[in-house]
């Protein structure tokens, strides 16, 4: 085989590469499995805590990918930004150095927001999404910030922050973050199970809460 006809060899693969990972996809926040966002939600926990930031980007970019549908571009650009976010939020101790994640929140919901019908606020839900993260660390009760996590949800999938699934989604998500807290350091593998099945109920709740909405 000539070097000309590797190359062309090549190149064509490279465009049809090319060509997959960045050919637009019809994305759609609603499209997630229950089980599927519970599990990858308690790996990428699993991941932060660690501090396993390589990992925590590949769950981010399997949920993009496989639960909402983005293109492996755009999947790429999604986890790159919530990874970014939470590696820059972690060693803050304070409100005003928290804010430095803030930018890449607001890319993270920017791109969230082409998966919708009528998009939304994104720097709203991104100062939201901050908020409660802070909230976390200053003794706020987890059903107090759970209202903020489902002003979030609300906000993403336009819906009423104060719908019964919607705020007992968010509140669910909030309470299983508080159990984690809780056992600090002593997570044992029962633990994260005991998470996962908490997320996996507030995800069920928020699927029939946003399914065909």
């Amino acid at each position: 085989m000539s070097r000309r006809t590797v190359l062309l060899m090549l190149a064509l693969a490279a465009l049809g590469l090319g060509a997959y990972a960045c050919w637009p996809r019809k994305a759609d926040l609603r499209s997630f499995d229950p089980a599927a966002m519970a599990r990858l939600e308690t790996a990428m926990w699993r991941d932060y805590y660690d501090r396993h930031y390589p990992t925590l980007f590949y769950h981010l970019y399997l949920v993009s990918r496989t639960q909402f549908g983005f293109s492996p571009l755009d999947s790429l650009r999604i986890a790159l930004a919530a990874a970014q976010a939470a590696r820059t939020f972690q060693p803050t101790r304070s409100r005003e150095a928290a804010n430095a994640a803030l930018p890449d929140l607001v890319t993270y919901y920017r791109l969230l927001a082409s998966a919708t019908s009528g998009g939304f606020d994104v720097e709203v839900a991104a100062r939201h999404e901050l908020d409660w993260w802070q909230a976390r660390r200053e003794a706020v009760s987890p059903r107090d910030y759970g209202v903020t996590v489902a002003r979030v949800t609300g906000i993403t999938y336009g819906k009423r922050p104060d719908d019964p699934a919607i705020l007992q989604a968010g509140i669910g998500r909030a309470e299983a973050m508080a159990y984690r807290d809780g056992k600090g350091q002593a997570m044992a593998e029962q633990d994260w199970l005991e998470i996962e099945g908490r997320l996996l109920r507030a995800y069920q709740q928020l699927r029939t809460a946003v399914a065909g909405g």
